[in-house]
């Protein structure tokens, strides 16, 4: 059945824009406001369908979703696989050593990555993926401190994030309720237990290993333990595909 996600979406970016942040967060970066054309690809083009396996991460990085709208969005794989490169617009503030600059970026972001070169080495297209699969971030805000250093949303002021996973989570319920998920599962144990919470008993939500590069546990085999933790959960993933897993694990240079 075919779903539109991008109301909500817009509605989360309404009541997200409504809230401030101090503390350690200087800055904050909405890019469901001046990234929405490229995300409104994404969910166009792979999130209109009910009844898959939904993966939800934390929320977006620097060189990922700040620039490209797309969760996890590397962006050679979010122009070259996804197929959802438009123009972006800019903060109205940003950090001087953190600008937006769409996808003229030239770095990569290790998290996307590692996450889409995996989706395309096993299963080859985005088409067949999102067969399985979707991928949406639980908070879509990225922020920053003074030095330009990512915050995540559970290092922010009790009350701050309190409001914020308050609206998030009301927001990530109702998406659920139209995407009519077979599996969920969290990307990380924020979104694990953010998932959790907001969506109560009814749902079972499991946790997968987080793809950042940072993570020391991802970096000695991310793809051969999330691909456990998928086949343990009953999900079916494919043995081969397009590139081999030794390449892909770390991120596929494209």
């Amino acid at each position: 059945m075919s779903i539109d996600l991008a109301p909500l979406h817009r509605t989360l970016a309404q009541r997200l824009s409504a809230l401030h942040f101090t503390g350690p967060v200087a800055y904050t970066y909405n890019p469901l406001q001046y990234a929405w054309l490229p995300l409104e690809k994404y969910l166009n083009q792979w999130a209109g369908q009910t009844g898959r396996v939904l993966l939800l991460g934390m929320n977006p990085g620097p060189f990922g979703m700040a620039q490209t709208g797309v969760p996890f969005g590397d962006v050679s794989y979010a122009r070259e696989w996804l197929r959802t490169a438009a123009p972006v617009q800019r903060p109205s503030v940003e950090h001087p050593a953190r600008p937006v600059v769409g996808y003229a970026l030239k770095r990569s972001e290790g998290s996307g990555k590692r996450l889409w070169g995996w989706a395309e080495a096993r299963f080859g297209t985005p088409e067949r993926f999102f067969a399985q699969f979707v991928v949406l971030n639980y908070c879509p805000l990225l922020f920053l401190d003074d030095g330009g250093r990512n915050v995540t949303p559970d290092k922010l002021l009790a009350p701050e994030r309190a409001a914020l996973e308050s609206t998030c989570d009301e927001s990530l319920a109702a998406m659920v309720s139209l995407l009519a998920p077979s599996q969920i599962f969290g990307i990380g144990g924020y979104a694990a237990q953010s998932t959790r919470r907001a969506l109560g008993d009814g749902f079972t939500v499991g946790q997968l290993l987080h793809p950042s590069p940072a993570n020391p546990a991802a970096n000695r085999d991310w793809v051969g333990t999330v691909e456990r933790q998928l086949r343990e959960a009953g999900v079916v993933v494919p043995d081969g595909g397009s590139a081999p897993v030794s390449v892909v694990d770390g991120g596929k240079d494209r």
